[in-house]
């Protein structure tokens, strides 16, 4: 006798659209997505302002509520939760990385990272012991009294990796994170990223404008108009050039 197990997707979006008031009108953001990522994987989206890409990580996330369709995630329909456990999902599985940092200024980098745990009502001994063991693995145990303004770009996005991993998510959902960061900070940030999605056996879902560093996912999306395209598989060897030559191929494609 055999036994069939079904493995379900860790996100699988279907048909989700949303839809936005704008000057008396509406705004198509998202049309129809279909999307499905396995637990583990490394996915990268790419395309053109405006095409989507930030909309679709938030109502990933929880952030702002989709029209139409559904988003589940670790096997929760999000669109069927309260605010409140929604945001309490978000809090606990879902972990947020942005171009911008996001660090509060007025607290310390470990203060910073420590917040999500703080906030869940974690006991202060766990807290400072996870803080402790995380600001370590991103090379920042000697940074952790600093405030945010004494820290360089990339320093800060190592923290705000830290802070994201340190509820060990399911998901790890990353949007433009090397955007702020010259070359070398942005090489740098993301071979520590992946290093430690991959340790923590979580699921990176990126948003980037950089070939150099989509060429780093296994899966790379293509979104234009409000809907997701063709996709690319990738084994880590490829060149830049050829993102490239695929990104503006696909691009100028008017279907």
């Amino acid at each position: 006798m055999f036994i069939t197990i079904m493995v379900q997707p860790i996100v699988n979006l279907k048909k989700v659209a949303k839809v936005f008031p704008h000057h008396g009108r509406t705004v198509s953001a998202l049309r129809e997505v279909d999307l499905t990522v396995e637990k583990g994987d490394f996915v990268a989206v790419m395309g053109p302002s405006g095409a989507g890409k930030s909309t679709l990580l938030h109502l990933i996330a929880g952030l702002d509520s989709a029209t139409d369709g559904e988003i589940i995630v670790e096997g929760k329909n999000i669109r069927t939760l309260s605010d409140t456990a929604v945001t309490r999902f978000r809090r606990r599985r879902i972990g947020m990385i942005y171009q911008t940092f996001n660090l509060l200024e007025g607290l310390t980098l470990q203060e910073n990272v420590a917040l999500p745990l703080l906030i869940d009502g974690r006991k202060q001994r766990e807290t400072d012991h996870r803080t402790r063991r995380i600001l370590e693995k991103v090379g920042l145990s000697d940074r952790a009294d600093h405030r945010p303004d004494a820290l360089s770009g990339g320093e800060q996005q190592r923290g705000a990796i830290a802070r994201a991993l340190i509820i060990e998510p399911a998901v790890i959902l990353a949007d433009e994170p090397t955007g702020n960061l010259d070359r070398d900070s942005s090489r740098e940030v993301l071979d520590l990223m992946i290093r430690l999605v991959e340790a923590h056996r979580s699921t990176l879902l990126m948003v980037t404008h950089e070939q150099s560093v989509a060429i780093r996912a296994r899966r790379l999306l293509l979104m234009k108009n409000g809907r997701i395209g063709p996709e690319l598989s990738l084994t880590g060897e490829e060149a830049p050039d050829v993102v490239a030559r695929w990104y503006q191929s696909e691009i100028r494609d008017p279907s």
